[in-house]
This record gives structure tokens, C-alpha cells and sequence, in this order.
């Protein structure tokens, strides 16, 4: 059975960008691989790890998890490499945070935690609340070098600076 190839269209960081291909390939291989955004990475493909984490309309997503298919042309996807535009200054308060706390080791993890991390301190500042230790219990961003303590810190220090 041979597959179709479709024309998909979207905002990818900012800039409106199509892609001709396969309406059930997964949306990290069109990042990766067909857009060369290699932010986001491959861990788990099953929304476990959480390496791929990106934003969807503002929101935490998991494109490895995500077909192609279910992307409409008016969503906006922002990877970690389109963060920094999102805020003033050269890098996002997320992204200072984590080098004010030395917070990654192998760096692997680290886009999705980012991105996890400013998607979570967005929805509880829009609910009007300061980001608590339940809410940083929300986090399941595996990180395989166990940087949890110094994660939790440096996203409450750009809570406090969002």
C-alpha cells in the first residue's frame, strides 16, 4: 500500500514553512530531519521522556508524538532554538536560569527541559499563581544525569523574573 504525500503548513519559530510529505509522519522527523531544527531531540518517541519537548500555540508538546497531519497551518511550533525571540534580550529568562545554575551536564535533556520548564511557568502565571513545589512536581523531564535539584531551582528563579 502505497502511501500519499501532502503539502503540510505551519509556523515554525516564527517563519511560515512547508513540507511535502507522508500525512502520518511523526512531527519530530519533520523537524528534524526534513526542517534541520535539531533542538528538539529523539529520546523515547512514546511522550516518555520528553526530550522533544517544544511548544504548540504556547503550549508543552511532544512532536514525537504528534503526526504531521494534525498540525493545521495557522499553529505555531517553537523549538528551543526559537525561544529567545519569544522575550526581550538575547536569551529567553528560562535559558539564563539555566546557566546561572549550572544546570546542565551531558546537556541532552535540555531543550525539552527548557521548553517544559517556560510552557509550565506560563500557565501558572497566567492562572495568576507563583510557581510551587507541586507545580515543579509536574515536571517529568527525564534527565538521565539527575540534575532534578538544580532544574527546580533555576525554574524558580525565572518564574520570579517572568
Amino acid at each position: 500500500m502505497e502511501t500519499a504525500v501532502a503539502r503540510h503548513s505551519f509556523v515554525l519559530n516564527g517563519k511560515k514553512v512547508s513540507v511535502d510529505i507522508e500525512n502520518n509522519v511523526r512531527m519530530l522527523w519533520v523537524l528534524r530531519d526534513v526542517l534541520g531544527v535539531t533542538g528538539p531531540k529523539y529520546g523515547c518517541g512514546i511522550r516518555v521522556c520528553q526530550a522533544c519537548t517544544s511548544h504548540l500555540n504556547g503550549k508543552h508538546f511532544n512532536p514525537c508524538s504528534v503526526p504531521v497531519s494534525d498540525i493545521k497551518s495557522s499553529d505555531r511550533i517553537t523549538t528551543i532554538e526559537g525561544l529567545a525571540k519569544t522575550a526581550k534580550g538575547s536569551l529567553h529568562p528560562v535559558q539564563e536560569a539555566w546557566i546561572k545554575y549550572d544546570v546542565a551536564q551531558c546537556g541532552y535533556c535540555q531543550p525539552g527541559q527548557i521548553m517544559a520548564a517556560t510552557a509550565l511557568i506560563n500557565r501558572v502565571k497566567k492562572s495568576g499563581r507563583k510557581i510551587s513545589e507541586a507545580d515543579l512536581d509536574t515536571l517529568r523531564n527525564v534527565c538521565r544525569c539527575g540534575t532534578y535539584p538544580r532544574i527546580r531551582e533555576a525554574v524558580k528563579y525565572a518564574a520570579a523574573r517572568m
